[in-house]
């Protein structure tokens, strides 16, 4: 967190963030699209189960297809706890302090129990997220303002921004949510990747400490910012308590685009009429430079503007006129 100036950034907004994540500011809602729903005491009370759109019974884990009950199943039930946890754990000190601790989540479960994500159900997914209609699925009591995509579609080749993913996001954006994305995880060039190489996201990539890409983090114009997301052997601390482990240090671009979306939030927090487009705008244009400009010696392996700075964001945001 101190990489990104969290602290920094919390202390100009301590009427949004209270200890234990009491607040008077209406939380904003967050929908974590990824393995479903944890009840975790880390967002305590402030988690909700969603949706689940894995249509494959196969590949459901539960029994069946489609279902109101988002619960996550098997061993990778751990990764969108702990995505929500970045994003939205309290600060109580049972655990890790996420980025928004007033932030609602609401839990949508597009992964099968192998971890695959099938095209239609993540664009279905997206829809829904963000309030809109999906036939056959009731509405979305709880539509999102930020949405957190620490996935990429499969089933499908490498070659560009899926037509239904697109759509579905183009939807998203006109509704007025944020779509906020990891790049992947193969040191490849990201346009390929549904939804990383799509239009209108924020797609982020990782970076170590010292501001240079892991050399399994995905790269390339696509890529808007980058943000923590630890290196092979040394990743980004974090709480769980599904699956065997409880405390875990994952790595990957799945951690760094929850900094990214938790900042989001808080954003909006401070100053809720901000437009997607203004919010990229403004976590783009306040990133930290890489050291010498670029992330990677090598100019075509480009990682966005810069790293994440919360500090310099929520600064900029408060002395702005936009978004109240």
């Amino acid at each position: 967190m101190t990489t990104i100036g969290m602290p920094q950034a919390w202390a100009l907004l301590p009427e949004i963030v209270k200890k234990g994540g009491v607040s008077q500011t209406p939380p904003v809602t967050v929908a974590v699209l990824d393995t479903g729903f944890v009840n975790s005491p880390e967002l305590a009370g402030r988690v909700v189960n969603g949706y689940d759109f894995v249509h494959d019974p196969v590949r459901s884990g539960d029994g069946d297809g489609r279902d109101t009950d988002a619960s996550g199943v098997g061993q990778l039930a751990y990764h969108g706890e702990v995505v929500a946890n970045i994003i939205a754990a309290a600060h109580d000190g049972r655990g890790m302090a996420g980025i928004n601790p007033t932030a609602r989540i609401v839990q949508v479960r597009v992964a099968g129990t192998d971890g695959l994500i099938d095209p239609q159900d993540l664009a279905d997914g997206l829809l829904w997220a963000a309030g809109l209609a999906v036939p056959g699925v009731p509405a979305n009591p709880n539509p999102a303002k930020v949405l957190n995509l620490s996935l990429f579609a499969d089933f499908i080749p490498l070659t560009g921004c899926d037509a239904r993913i697109q759509n579905a996001v183009s939807a998203v954006n006109a509704k007025g949510a944020l779509i906020v994305v990891g790049a992947a995880n193969d040191g490849a060039d990201a346009s390929g990747y549904s939804p990383a190489g799509c239009r209108n996201v924020l797609t982020v990539t990782s970076a170590t400490q010292q501001g240079t890409r892991p050399d399994y983090a995905n790269w390339g114009r696509s890529v808007a910012i980058a943000a923590p997301g630890g290196e092979t052997g040394h990743g980004v601390p974090v709480s769980s308590l599904s699956g065997p482990g409880g405390e875990r240090s994952p790595n990957g671009t799945s951690m760094a685009a929850p900094h990214v979306a938790g900042v989001a939030s808080l954003l909006l927090s401070a100053r809720p009429r901000l437009t997607p487009t203004q919010l990229r705008a403004l976590l783009t244009r306040t990133a930290t430079p890489f050291p010498g400009g670029r992330c990677d010696p090598a100019p075509a392996r480009t990682c966005g503007s810069g790293t994440l700075n919360a500090a310099a964001a929520v600064r900029e945001a408060l002395a702005s006129s936009l978004g109240k």
